[in-house]
């Protein structure tokens, strides 16, 4: 997942470079030249991609297999007497006729909003990405005005510049995907991973603050670093963690129900995303210590977002190092409480 999202840190590269090369004929192009583009992929992506895997004859993935279903009633009735058979056959067809209605009905109907809120983790991940998407979406709009309007060396860089240099924290944001991405999957831990990207980012952020002025090869370094704390966590949550979620067991096999997850999270996520610029507009008048200070407060609120999931996961993993005497105990303590992510897709 960690290397499919990083086609969103790729996006921003090419996005800034291609404004960047444009701005020469007037600003209003660097809007022009990307908004052609996305229409373009908006027309491919209708033509193209398929909805759903049924769709090209590709089985549907923790779905309802109707098809399956009614096969596997009909070979229990023919082992039935015949007699028997067909003395129920109205009841048979009824109960296949109804079995076929609910398959459609399960391949149509989307679960509920307040269904996918109550399903554990929604919430926290939701809320932690909100700050999550805060702090690198102000990175993203106000980067290159930075950079423009702060000394590196001694000197100015020109807007151009500023903005070919911005990308560079997109380049550190797709090592922080995959790098989230493998630590998740190999600690089978996702409020672990991401919380400790959260809090890794604080020092990050004021290190680029205090020594980002010092040398252009000082700005690069922090940048990147910084990059990778503030995009690692934001890239697994959209991908990972909202397949996870939208898959849980809960959720009776209902894999449409993936999709309203995803939009509760990455909905949430949005909701920061176009926070952290406007609130960075008013801050910055009085400083850019004052923008960093509110950037470090939205890595550390979203961390602390996650706490709750982080004591779960390590109850869970502290129990299957304890004796069995003990597992029963922990497992009383974290209840209904416990984090279902990776455990229920095994």
């Amino acid at each position: 997942m960690g290397v499919w999202n990083a086609h969103t840190s790729v996006g921003n590269i090419t996005g800034s470079l291609l404004a960047v090369s444009v701005l020469q004929y007037g600003w209003g192009w660097s809007f022009i030249l990307p908004g052609g583009l996305i229409c373009l992929g908006g027309i491919m992506v209708y033509l193209f991609l398929p909805a759903y895997p049924e769709d090209v004859g590709l089985p549907c993935p923790n779905g309802w297999d109707t098809n399956k279903a009614v096969k596997e009633d009909e070979d229990v009735e023919s082992l039935l007497p015949n007699e028997n058979a067909m003395r129920k056959d109205g009841v048979v067809e009824a109960e296949t006729s109804d079995l076929q209605k609910h398959g459609s009905l399960s391949r149509t109907s989307a679960v509920g909003l307040v269904e996918a809120c109550m399903i554990p983790g929604v919430i926290p991940f939701a809320l932690c990405l909100f700050f999550a998407k805060l702090v690198a979406y102000t990175f993203l709009y106000w980067l290159p005005f930075y950079l423009s309007h702060t000394a590196i060396d001694g000197e100015y860089v020109s807007v151009k510049s500023a903005g070919n240099l911005s990308t560079l924290f997109d380049v550190g944001g797709i090592v922080g995907g995959i790098l989230a991405g493998y630590i998740s999957d190999k600690l089978e831990a996702r409020a672990i991973t991401a919380a400790s990207f959260m809090y890794a980012a604080i020092p990050s952020l004021l290190l680029y603050r205090s020594y980002g002025g010092t040398s252009k090869f000082m700005n690069i370094l922090l940048m990147m670093i910084a990059g990778l704390f503030v995009n690692g966590p934001y890239a697994l949550i959209t991908t990972a963690v909202s397949a996870d979620l939208g898959t849980h067991s809960s959720l009776k096999g209902d894999s449409r129900a993936l999709a309203t997850v995803t939009a509760i999270i990455d909905g949430t996520g949005s909701a920061g995303a176009a926070l952290g610029p406007l609130l960075t507009g008013i801050i910055s008048t009085k400083g850019w210590d004052a923008v960093f200070y509110m950037l470090v407060i939205g890595a550390f609120v979203a961390g602390l977002l996650l706490s709750r999931l982080v004591l779960v996961e390590i109850l869970e993993k502290t129990s299957k190092q304890s004796p069995p005497s003990d597992v029963s105990t922990q497992q009383s303590i974290t209840g209904s409480a416990s984090q279902p992510l990776l455990r229920d897709q095994r």
